[in-house]
Parts: C-alpha cells; structure tokens; sequence
C-alpha cells in the first residue's frame, strides 16, 4: 500500500503536468485565430488561381500548347519512372493522432507503391524521422524542411516549389503526390491526397466542366508567356495554401488533445486526493485502535 507521501508526490507530479498541459493549451489557443485566418485569406487565391491556369489551358490550341515550356509541367511524362512524394508533417508531437493518421497514409501510399523508385521531399521532424527509419524501400530523400512551424510563410512555400520543380525536371519523375492534413474545423481535420503534378492529371480531377471562355480579350505577351510566368506561382500558391491548413490543423489538434489531458490529469488529481485521505483516515483509525487496545491491556 502507497503511503501517504508517495500519494502527496503523486499529486504533485500530475499537478505540474496539469499547469504543462494548460499552457501549452492556451498557447495553441491563442495562435489559433491568426492561423485561421490565414487560411481563410488564402483559400479563395489559390482556388482563383487554380481556375485561372484551367481556363488558360483550355483557352490555348494543342500546336501552341506543346511547343511552349508549359508542356513539361502538364503532360504525362516517363511512365513507369520514379514517384515523388511530397509528406507535409508537424515538428513536434503532443497533437492527439495528426502524426499518426499522416504517417499511416504516408506509409499506405508506400504500401501501393512497394517496388517503385521513389524520391521524397518532406515538411516536418515526424515525416522526416519516419521516411529515415523506414527499411526495404528504394526511397531517397531529396529535400527536407523542417523548423517551420506555427511560423510558415510563402518563402518557405517557395522553397518547397523550387525543390520540387528541381526534382520533377531534372530527373524521371512520373507524378509528384502530396499527403498532408486539412483543416475542417477546431475538432475535425481530412488527410489529403492529391496529384500535384503532372498539372493535366490535377485539372481534370478538379476542373470544371465548361471552363470559361476569354475570346473578348487580348493577352499581353501572350497566353503561352502567361501560362509559363503563373505556373510556378501556381505552384507556390498550392503549397503555401497547403502549409497553412496543416499548420492550423496542428495547432486544433494540440489544443484539443491538451483539453483532454488537462481534464485527465483533474480527474487523476481528484482520485490520488480521495485515496491519500481514505489513506489517512485508515491510519487515524489504526492508530486510535491501539491507543484502546493499550489501555485496556493496563487497565486489565
């Protein structure tokens, strides 16, 4: 049986746990708002952007279309080549289940993809130490970035893009894949997994039916120059998009998961509080027993 100072250090502990927990709650809390409405700024640019580049590519003729730099980005290329996966994770744990849902898609996507040469570019501690620990794969690990979070901005989008337009160019990619976590709401978040390139292949998953038509207007330089100056600003607005909603995502999660914990670690503390006073009161009444005990022996 625990006597009552191991119990007293007990509650301490869990205590101080408790203050830990409540911290780290209200500070996820408190970088909440700002990341959301980040999000919110961000969404309708990026999906603006995204019907931008389908209207323009449907607006252009196949001859035109082929003969530009464009092309490399859209078509299908080197069937059969090596995959790229792009795996966007937190730096830090304490998150409830938003590493773990990641890297059980992360490791999903491996699965199907068993026997394929395939290049990763990672966001994040949790994906990076995953990708490094994981064994019997021709996985190699072309760029890494990580330290970024709850400060991500369009630079650090702009360096993933540059990494990964470096990797789709120069050498036999097929497709690049991104895998990373949406925000829904502050109790609810998707895992996401989208082609990001060839661009042909996201258009037609996401494209509308009837793009719109530009016929009435004159291009300046050019629909070709147009296309090939947004594409890797397309690119990077897709990315940075993509950097805020797991960042905000994160940011619920460890709120939420800390929620828990602090409402645990209360009712932890209430219990220890119950038994070091059941405990103490056993010893009281142990004590008092031979107190009468003794005096009935010397009174006998």
């Amino acid at each position: 049986m625990a006597s009552l100072r191991d119990i007293r250090k007990h509650i301490a502990s869990v205590k101080s746990i408790k203050q830990i927990t409540y911290a780290m709650k209200m500070v996820a809390a408190a970088r909440i708002k700002r990341a959301q409405n980040a999000i919110l700024a961000s969404r309708p640019f990026a999906r603006e952007m995204d019907r931008l580049i389908e209207d323009l590519y449907g607006e252009m003729g196949e001859d035109d279309f082929s003969s530009s730099a464009a092309s490399a980005l859209f078509d299908a290329r080197h069937p059969g080549g090596m995959l790229c996966l792009v795996l966007v994770t937190a730096d830090k744990g304490l998150c409830g289940s938003f590493n773990t849902n990641l890297l059980k898609a992360a490791a999903a996507w491996l699965r199907e993809n068993r026997g394929r040469k395939i290049c990763a570019v990672v966001v994040g501690r949790k994906g990076r130490d995953f990708l490094h620990r994981l064994k019997g794969l021709d996985l190699e690990i072309s760029h890494e970035l990580v330290g970024i979070f709850p400060k991500a901005g369009y630079v650090h989008a702009q360096l993933l893009s540059d990494a990964i337009l470096k990797v789709y160019l120069e050498r036999p990619v097929e497709s690049v894949t991104l895998i990373y976590n949406e925000f829904k709401s502050m109790m609810a978040q998707r895992i996401v997994t989208d082609s990001l390139l060839p661009l042909k292949r996201h258009i037609l998953k996401k494209g509308s039916a009837a793009p719109r038509s530009y016929g009435d207007f004159c291009f300046e330089p050019g629909k070709t120059g147009l296309l090939e100056a947004l594409l890797p600003r397309h690119i990077g607005a897709q990315l940075y998009r993509t950097l805020l909603e797991s960042q905000a995502a994160e940011l619920a999660a460890r709120m939420s998961a800390m929620e828990s914990a602090s409402k645990n670690a209360t009712e932890l503390i209430e219990g220890l509080t119950l038994k070091m006073n059941k405990t103490r009161q056993a010893m009281i009444t142990t004590e008092l027993n031979e107190i009468v005990s003794g005096s009935e022996a010397l009174g006998a």
